[in-house]
């Protein structure tokens, strides 16, 4: 009989795995303290479980793990890891600090499908799925480094979380659960590039998780040209599934804008812009372009981001300017893993 992981199982899912292998169903209760809170990662040193239900354990279940390939710190504090998955595939997270919170950005999956022109994740192409283990080991990895829980978790690695809806799905319940790691639903953000029937089963959901959208663009055509994922999910249906979001779920959506000089970045473009999303609940999240080493696009100067900013302010749209971090460590998504693939 093939072992299986016992981090991919939600608490209901584990209780109903226990009860099988002829346990009391609490003892899941007891496994989520000893592998979220604890962070254990042997059966035999949970002493205060009986040794014949370890030995149960032991026979059915294993307890992945995660390998730090890579490990880069910024002089702005932040750091990127470079993990490497039991299969040997690799992917990133980044630990941002700032004054009041901790914040990892986690993938999801590795390589994406997607291929945005600015974004280097899908530049080698799309592999698989993470599990929901490999999600969350990430986080305990970084958790067991610091010495404490996180304050935010955001869904904006390598990948696309809504392209792995269930998986994802899985481990916000275990990241929000007051079992595991009991991270507030809203302190977990789900950054999507607009896959709409994903989008629409988590407004069902009814979550208090943060939906961040990267928009990147204000009309169709140059949205297809940064993003080809809008070929599939175009523009104005992806503007009206996010009103019924906002209008569902009565939380407020971020549209993420990385400006790009020459590009997306014209005073004209936050006109459209603010005219596209006007009206329902939602702000602007404007990102300057973190470009890699061979990149021909080019991030625009500080005063044509504020300006660009403030005439989405004067026409009534709530936005903010995202301060730049890891800059000197490749720190956007995908750049470490090319670089060391190289």
């Amino acid at each position: 009989m093939q072992k299986r992981d016992i981090k991919n199982f939600t608490l209901n899912e584990l209780q109903e795995e226990v009860k099988d292998i002829g346990a009391e169903k609490y003892r899941a209760v007891q496994l989520f303290d000893f592998l979220y809170k604890k962070g254990m990662e042997d059966f035999k040193d949970m002493l205060s479980l009986p040794s014949s239900f370890r030995d149960l354990l032991q026979k059915y279940f294993y307890i992945s793990k995660i390998g730090l390939e890579n490990l880069v710190k910024s002089k702005d504090q932040t750091e990127k890891y470079l993990f490497k998955l039991e299969d040997g595939n690799l992917i990133e997270s980044v630990l941002i600090f700032s004054i009041k919170r901790v914040t990892e950005c986690i993938s999801s999956q590795i390589g994406c499908k997607y291929n945005c022109l600015f974004c280097e994740s899908g530049k080698k192409g799309f592999t698989r799925d993470l599990t929901v283990s490999e999600i969350l080991n990430q986080v305990l990895f970084v958790k067991k480094r610091i010495g404490s829980i996180l304050n935010n978790i955001v869904f904006m690695g390598i990948g696309e979380p809504l392209d792995n809806y269930g998986n994802v799905a899985k481990a916000i319940c275990i990241l929000n659960s007051k079992d595991a790691f009991n991270i507030g639903a809203r302190r977990i953000t789900i950054s999507t590039c607009g896959v709409i029937p994903a989008i629409k089963r988590l407004q069902e959901r009814g979550w208090q998780i943060e939906l961040s959208v990267s928009l990147h663009a204000p009309e169709n055509k140059l949205r297809s040209y940064l993003m080809p994922v809008n070929n599939i999910y175009p523009l104005p249906d992806l503007i009206e599934t996010c009103k019924n979001y906002a209008e569902k779920t009565k939380r407020q959506i971020t549209f993420e804008y990385i400006l790009i000089k020459g590009v997306n970045d014209s005073l004209n473009y936050a006109d459209k812009l603010a005219k596209l999303i006007g009206g329902f609940n939602s702000k602007v999240n404007l990102i300057t372009f973190n470009p890699a080493p061979d990149s021909v696009l080019q991030a625009p100067g500080i005063s044509q981001v504020k300006s660009f900013k403030s005439k989405l302010a004067a026409r009534g749209i709530p936005t903010t300017i995202r301060i730049s971090k890891g800059d000197d460590i490749s720190a956007a998504c995908g750049q470490l893993k090319n670089l060391y693939l190289k």
